[in-house]
This record gives C-alpha cells, sequence and structure tokens, in this order.
C-alpha cells in the first residue's frame, strides 16, 4: 500500500550509484575467452571495456582478478588493461574468487556493499564468488553482456542460479546510465557521452549524428 504522505521525488536506494558501489572483473583472459561461446565475443570484450570506462568516469572503486595467468589463462584482457595500467592484478588459483584471502581483502576494503560483477565464464567464475558474496551480505550485480559462458545454455542457466540467489541482473549500458542518472549532472555528462560514442552502438552512432546535425548539446 503506498503512504501518499510520504511520496516524493526521490531515488530508491536499491539504485546504484557512484558512492555504493564497486566493480569486480573476473578472469577476463584468453584461455577464458576462447571457450566463451555463449555470445559474440567482440560484443563482450566491447561491453567489458564500457563498463571499465563507466567506473573510472564515476571514480568507482575497481578490483581486478585472474586465475593462473602465468601457467594457463594468461595475462588480463589488454583493453581492460589499458583502461586500469596502474591497478594491481590479483592472481589466484581457485576457481571461486572468493575464496582467495587477498581477492576478498581489496573487495571488502574498498567499503562498498554493492558488487558490480563480470566476468567468465559465467557457470563457473560468476556464479562462484556470486553466490558466495550474497551469503555473506553483498548486493550482486551481475553484468551479463560483460560476461559468457561455454554455451548460451550455460550463460542463461547460470544467470537463472544468481538472479533465484537473489543476484540482479544488468548490462554494461545499464551500469553507466544508472550511474549518471541526470543528464543536469555537468562533471559527467560529456565522459558518459564519450563512453556512449565508443561502445553504444547504434545508441551512440545516434548521439554523434545527433551532437553533429542537430545541437552539439543534444543529451544521449
Amino acid at each position: 500500500m503506498v503512504d501518499f504522505d510520504n511520496v516524493k521525488a526521490a531515488p530508491s536506494p536499491d539504485l546504484l550509484t557512484p558512492d555504493n558501489a564497486m566493480m569486480l572483473f573476473v578472469d577476463h583472459q584468453p584461455q577464458m575467452f576462447f571457450g566463451a561461446a555463449s555470445s559474440d565475443r567482440a560484443g563482450v570484450i566491447n561491453s567489458t571495456v564500457g563498463l571499465a570506462k563507466a567506473a573510472t568516469v564515476f571514480d568507482v572503486p575497481v578490483v581486478l582478478s585472474t586465475v593462473a595467468a602465468e601457467s594457463f589463462s594468461g595475462p588480463i584482457l589488454p583493453q581492460l588493461r589499458e583502461v586500469f595500467p596502474k591497478h594491481e592484478i590479483v592472481d589466484r588459483t581457485t576457481m571461486n574468487a572468493w575464496e582467495d584471502p587477498a581477492l576478498v581483502e581489496a573487495v571488502k576494503a574498498t567499503g562498498r556493499s554493492k558488487i558490480i560483477l563480470s566476468g567468465l565464464w559465467t557457470e563457473v567464475c560468476l556464479v562462484l564468488p556470486a553466490l558466495s558474496a550474497l551469503g555473506q551480505g553483498y548486493e550482486v550485480y551481475v553484468v551479463a553482456d560483460a560476461s559468457a559462458g561455454v554455451t548460451p545454455e550455460a550463460h542463461e542457466h547460470a544467470m537463472q542460479r544468481m538472479t533465484a540467489a537473489g543476484a540482479i541482473p544488468v548490462t554494461w549500458l545499464q551500469v553507466l546510465l544508472e550511474l549518471q542518472r541526470d543528464w543536469a549532472r555537468g562533471e559527467t555528462y560529456a565522459q558518459t557521452l564519450n563512453v556512449v560514442k565508443e561502445h553504444g552502438g547504434a545508441y551512440g552512432m545516434g548521439v554523434v549524428y545527433a551532437q553533429s546535425m542537430i545541437d552539439p548539446n543534444a543529451a544521449g
């Protein structure tokens, strides 16, 4: 029942903000991409980099993690590393990132309760830490298009399992625009549109067209 006396223009506390969220990127590595066949790999890379740039625009804390980088899976995605050239990377032996003490300490150190999670593969390297973090009271937002599984079924079933456990499925562009949330927020307006133009596909091309042909200040 709605308490009309308390209805006001205010955001839900469930929304992601630059002050309540952090991003965890898990195992975006060559060996993992080789087996990721649930969606177009170039699309996953584009979404991952777009998500990473969203973190830089809004100064959202980031934890980067790899598994067996030197012995099996290879280095972190170069395009992702380019966005975060100075970030420490937590390399693990555990498939479940949440069983690695260094990674958990890095997440805790951000002081954020909402984890924006992406990685490869959805059915292993996302499900395991997602369920583990949920079990310890975190809110987990799984970025579906910056993640991939071995098959479409594996990805979808893993997303269903996480959602059933309380995780919230999102997309990278949704995260970017939720962090911006108001086109009057001038300090991040231009940067947000730059990310849209670089990684937003047809929407990005629409922004380029609008700014070129209609009004240089046209919003997304």
